[in-house]
């Protein structure tokens, strides 16, 4: 068996005999043993790398990353869990359960899973939009006025999110199992950049209540976060001061700690925790300061300690955020599987698309059941645990034993933490995302369809909200593929001198005399057929229809003069003439006919001089100083009914005007397609491919008695290559 398969099936290699004369029968129970061996390995990746761990030289570097990691979970959970509109200790939870399960699952070594900003803002459209506040309003006894229940709302939205968390998962582990890992190809690298940059902008609108201190009510679907911006400014009268100024202080403290941090990264040996430092710090000052009853700071309010049992997801929800789950497992994947690319090439391993898919999945699924919400990989952990001497997922263990520690028996003690801290540390960390604003230089400069698919995501994300902006984004990216193929450069190749290689004569201008090879940069389907084959009859130089109509008339005329000759015969009583010319030949190309005495006509027997095909020159028409057209199928993988009807009409006119026409470079999926769409005949068979331009260009130059081109070496034909 070929070692290929062998990496492609590991288990093959069990059930293969050596080679040998004699007939094999495998061993049952060896290959099926060896088969499960191999499945177990590939669906838990820890089998395979834990037992070779080197603990002398990464278990140190290992636990300092994590415990660096951990220290970074404690407050973006808590500040994500805002987002997605649920109770701080749901962050914690996603920060612990699914650290775990991923350690187990996992392929990539570096990124750091859990909470991350635009899949929360994700979730928190999603139970804005079903679980807003106006449906837990109850009203006070004996007043008009109503007042939120905070307990009742939290329950119903936590039920949700848990809801379509399981649901993410289910499509997670679905497509990884269908191997549909490939399904983040059509979120192309603008569009993510664009969709994450217009996220940060939701974000950032979501926030400013917090930094404010206002009261907005929650908005939902297409324009809702410039409703949210238009309330917001118009409340700014009503600005708590003291939030206000909480707020400026963190962010302000949080960005300059971050850039000395970052300027001194390489000698500090990590970052410093200026997040965690934040929140204790502000935690005190709070709650030795009263802020919260002598100025109106919104707090986090209470935070349980220990953990909860798994609960069912409630499936009547299904319905309502199917749509939205299958958006949240994309975009989560996405980013997920760019960044552990990204760390697997710079550290020389590979990450299994498909299986970092089910990785994914058992996180969110599980998750679920323990009332986590959806988690993804954040590119700010993911880098402090690299740069910190992360070298497996060691360092995940380690930090989800940080937040165990801190569910179990620290989360209480921030309950007066205000919650315009936690906004503060949003905003700042959403630095990252802003500075994607720099790829619209970049891609004016690079590829303008690129722009365009960044602008139009951007755009459409912050028009429609997050889940229908991401279905208008790849659409409009397909659809920028359609038109390019649509609209493809189309190009007559002349000869590089002293070269068998063949290039646009825009560059290189030397055509081989009367034949043109044509190029079409993209394959010939249903979408440009038509389009190719204008193009092709206007680079030829020949106005191939007037021409066939020129053809047609002559014939007609021919005809008629034949009809009107033998009319003659026939009137005049049977004299003879002499010549084929004076006699001409009836409609259908037969011989001379006579009048016997009777009066009768005999046909006589058709010579081979009297009755050649019809020729343009026969015809008086100018003959095209094109004898060949060779078509360069090379860039063309596929073939479709239309493109097969297409090459027959091209090939049809051309060889009317007696033009031969020739597809080169055609592969063989190709020629199978031509095959079944009963493409070739007596009129087009095989021996009108070839394998390249320049075969095509040796037969028809040697066809027409011309000079070949001057035959060329490997080393100089390589050269030329080179040079181009």
């Amino acid at each position: 068996m070929e070692q290929s398969e062998l990496r492609r099936r590991p288990w093959a290699s069990q059930c293969s005999p050596e080679l040998s004369p004699h007939l094999w029968l495998p061993d049952p129970s060896r290959c099926s043993c060896a088969a499960a061996k191999s499945l177990l390995f590939q669906f838990l990746p820890i089998l395979g790398w834990l037992p070779r761990y080197p603990v002398r030289d990464w278990l140190l570097g290992d636990i300092i990353s994590g415990f660096s990691v951990g220290i970074m979970h404690l407050p973006q959970g808590l500040a994500y869990a805002l987002l997605a509109g649920v109770p701080p200790v749901t962050g914690l939870y996603s920060s612990f359960y699914p650290v775990f399960l991923y350690f187990l699952f996992g392929t990539s070594r570096h990124i750091s899973v859990g909470p991350f900003a635009v899949i929360s803002v994700m979730i928190g459209s999603v139970t804005g939009s079903l679980m807003p506040n106006s449906n837990f309003m109850d009203p006070v006894n004996g007043t008009n006025e109503t007042v939120l229940n905070e307990a009742r709302r939290d329950s119903a939205r936590v039920e949700l999110v848990a809801t379509l968390t399981v649901l993410v998962g289910v499509f997670q582990m679905a497509l990884g199992m269908l191997q549909f890992g490939f399904v983040v190809t059509y979120l192309s690298e603008p569009l993510v950049r664009g969709y994450t940059t217009a996220a940060a902008v939701q974000v950032l609108v979501s926030q400013l209540k917090y930094v404010f201190g206002v009261e907005v009510a929650e908005q939902s679907g297409p324009l809702s976060m410039f409703t949210t911006f238009i309330e917001i400014c118009t409340k700014l009268p009503q600005t708590n001061v003291g939030t206000l100024v909480t707020s400026l202080i963190a962010m302000a403290a949080i960005l300059a700690v971050k850039m000395l941090s970052a300027k001194f990264a390489s000698k500090l040996p990590m970052p410093i925790p200026i997040e965690l430092i934040t929140i204790i710090v502000s935690t005190g000052i709070s709650y030795g300061a009263g802020l919260k009853a002598k100025f109106g700071i919104s707090v986090v309010g209470d935070i349980p300690s220990g953990m909860k049992p798994p609960v069912v997801p409630n499936v009547s929800y299904f319905g309502q955020v199917v749509g939205n789950a299958f958006a949240i497992a994309v975009v989560g994947y996405a980013i997920c599987i760019s960044l552990g690319k990204i760390f697997a090439l710079k550290h020389g391993y590979k990450v299994n698309s498909n299986q970092e898919l089910i990785a994914l999945g058992i996180c969110n699924f599980v998750g679920g059941f323990f009332q986590c919400f959806s988690i993804s990989c954040s590119m700010s952990r993911t880098l402090v645990q690299e740069t910190t001497g992360g070298n497996s997922q060691v360092a995940g263990v380690i930090a989800s034993l940080v937040i165990l520690v801190t569910i179990l028996k620290i989360g209480q003690l921030f309950q007066d933490l205000p919650k315009a801290i936690l906004a503060a540390i949003i905003i700042v960390n959403l630095k990252g995302m802003f500075k994607q604003f720099t790829d619209m230089r970049t891609l004016w400069r690079s590829n303008r369809i690129d722009l365009l698919i960044w602008l139009v995501t951007f755009v459409a994300t912050l028009l429609l909200n997050l889940d229908m902006g991401l279905g208008v984004s790849v659409a409009f990216a397909l659809l920028t593929v359609i038109f390019r193929t649509q609209m493809p450069h189309y190009s007559i190749l002349g000869q590089v001198s002293s070269t068998d290689i063949y290039r646009d004569v825009v560059e290189y201008n030397k055509e081989i005399p009367g034949v043109k090879i044509f190029r079409s940069s993209a394959t010939v389907y249903f979408a440009n057929a038509e389009l190719y084959a204008e193009a092709l009859k206007e680079k030829s130089g020949i106005n191939v229809d007037y021409l066939i109509g020129k053809k047609k008339k002559a014939l007609k005329k021919q005809k008629k003069q034949c009809s009107l000759r033998n009319a003659i015969i026939s009137f005049d009583g049977g004299a003879l003439f002499s010549s084929p010319q004076e006699l001409g030949s009836d409609c259908n190309g037969s011989g001379p006919a006579v009048a016997d005495s009777s009066g009768s006509m005999i046909e006589l027997e058709p010579q081979a001089s009297s009755t050649p095909k019809a020729t343009l020159e026969s015809l008086g028409l100018k003959k095209p100083d094109l004898h060949s057209l060779i078509l360069d199928f090379t860039p063309v993988n596929f073939v479709d009914t239309v493109c097969i009807k297409i090459l027959k009409n091209i090939f049809r006119d051309f060889q009317e005007i007696e033009v031969d026409v020739f597809l080169v470079g055609c592969h063989a999926s190709v020629i199978d397609q031509l095959e079944k769409g009963n493409f070739f005949s007596q009129t087009i068979t095989k021996h009108h491919l070839f394998a390249s331009v320049h075969d095509a260009i040796t037969y028809v130059t040697r066809g027409q008695g011309q000079s070949m081109p001057k035959p060329v070496t490997v080393s100089t034909s390589v050269n030329r290559l080179l040079d181009l």
